[in-house]
């Protein structure tokens, strides 16, 4: 049982075995541990996508893009390639050194230079959870009214907030185990009546008129595939937190496809039925409440439990970027067990929602315009750790773990100038290009970039060109069988 306890100090659970709660923080998993299949991952990366949301942006592209059908397919097509086939890239690193995604950045950023972009992703991380979660609670309180007639109050507001957070906790707290199985669930009871939904918009549609809408420019369709992409961006620096308990055997081309895959068929649907339901009422595209609107939209006996689904595929969005923070929380220092780590952003995600709902309902949309400037925190890591992976094959894990000047990632200082510098350099690149309530760039409008909402794309390219460019540390060879250095050992943790 026996290699020395890592620099940082911290607890040391138990190896997670089983289908039960799992325990393991961000160490390497074990090779005994990971026995997880590639296919597991299109469950995964649907449960991802569950969102009514994306009803929303489908019929946004047909009202305020303009884009007849035929364009919105392509749009439903090309987003998640472009998206997830990141995101289905940067999981590979995942198998190469099977800790999560911020863990394994301590290899690029250096153990201390990992802090900057580590502590902008979690904010926006429990940022965005606190929305996911608000808008959880109001589309239980709509579906509630829907079906009972019982209209919101104040402890209704704060109990409907309670449930959902509590929910996504639980699932989180749990850990990769849980977070499978209720994927595999919500795959199959969304597709049965997502199929209901897409044959009753077949019978009911007047698709003469459908088809019959003229073509939108060019630019228009690249816009809306920035629009559509951008989300599936955000999950770039979890995707190994999904991929770690793969075998280092396991298929990267399979990765890839499981990710895009499993996006797309989600978001190709999705998408298309949303700018079908706007073509018959265009103000579902503008509508404050899509759950209500879609309970007007679709008869009472499908509309429910249709609804009910969504609101659990945004429970499990919610579960899975919570899981993830946990992780994040971890690498910044927090020394606590992986679902204590979690807990951390339930609470601050309870305490900010309940102050959105009841006290502040009209700063929401101010607060998701201050995270959206935070997202270009994604795009400019996804850059350099993207760029970074293209030189790199191995991560020592002794070394991920040893946060003292004695670790291989230590470089100078505890940064790496290169990838910090990049990152930097990308971020204040995208901010030039992004536009919000709170903050617009001077090259936010009147350009196709801006003007498109291609700004992440920009942050991406700089940030990993300037590192690629820039001079880096030699890589550090890693530990012979790094998937096999914590075999039998329960010292290697955070």
């Amino acid at each position: 049982m026996g290699t020395a306890a890592p620099h940082d100090g911290a607890p040391r659970p138990e190896p997670a075995r089983g289908h039960g709660l799992e325990t393991r923080g961000i160490e390497p998993v074990p090779r005994s541990e990971r026995t997880a299949r590639t296919r597991g991952l299109v469950p995964t990366w649907i449960a991802a996508n569950i969102t009514v949301l994306l009803l929303t942006l489908g019929a946004g592209l047909s009202v305020t893009y303009g884009l007849n059908f035929w364009q919105v397919l392509v749009v439903g097509c090309a987003a998640p390639l472009v998206s997830y086939g990141l995101v289905g890239v940067l999981g590979i690193a995942g198998k190469r050194g099977g800790a999560p995604g911020m863990a394994l950045s301590r290899a690029v950023f250096g153990q201390r230079g990992n802090l900057l972009p580590g502590a902008l992703i979690w904010v926006a991380r429990w940022g965005w959870e606190t929305v996911n979660a608000v808008t959880g609670a109001y589309a239980l309180l709509a579906v509630v009214h829907l079906t009972l007639g019982v209209r919101r109050t104040g402890p209704l507001t704060l109990a409907t907030l309670l449930a959902f957070v509590l929910a996504t906790f639980v699932i989180s707290g749990l850990g990769i185990h849980a977070l499978r199985h209720c994927a595999r669930w919500a795959s199959w009871l969304f597709g049965t009546f997502s199929l209901l939904v897409l044959a009753r918009l077949v019978v009911t549609t007047d698709w003469s008129g459908v088809l019959a809408r003229a073509p939108a420019p060019a630019s228009a369709v690249i816009a809306g595939i920035g629009l559509i992409a951008a989300g599936g961006i955000s999950w770039a620096p979890t995707a190994a937190d999904f991929t770690r308990y793969l075998p280092r055997t396991a298929s990267s081309r399979a990765i890839v496809l499981g990710t895009v895959g499993g996006s797309t068929v989600v978001m190709l649907p999705m998408v298309l039925m949303g700018s079908v339901l706007a073509a018959s009422d265009p103000r579902f595209a503008t509508a404050a409440d899509p759950v209500s609107f879609l309970g007007r939209a679709l008869p009472l006996w499908l509309a429910v439990p249709y609804l009910l689904i969504a609101l659990v595929g945004m429970l499990l969005i919610n579960a899975m970027s919570m899981y993830s923070a946990g992780f994040t929380a971890q690498t910044l220092g927090l020394r606590v067990p992986r679902p204590w780590a979690v807990s951390v952003n339930a609470v601050i995600s309870l305490a900010i929602g309940g102050v959105l709902m009841l006290a502040a309902a009209s700063f929401l949309s101010s607060f998701i315009a201050f995270l959206s400037l935070l997202a270009v925190a994604f795009s400019a890591w996804a850059g350099v750790f993207g760029t970074d992976m293209l030189r790199r094959r191995e991560y020592d894990p002794r070394a991920l773990l040893d946060t003292a000047r004695t670790s291989a990632y230590w470089y100078r200082g505890g940064f790496c100038p290169a990838a910090v510098t990049a990152w930097a350099l990308g971020l204040a690149t995208g901010l030039l290009f992004t536009g919000s309530d709170w903050f617009t760039g001077p090259l936010a409008r009147n350009n196709p970039v801006g003007g498109y909402g291609l700004g992440w794309v920009v942050t991406i390219v700089v940030s990993g060109a300037v590192y690629a460019i820039l001079p880096k540390p030699a890589v550090v060879a890693a530990s012979p069988d790094p998937a096999a250095a914590t075999e039998g050992s329960t010292a290697l943790v955070v």
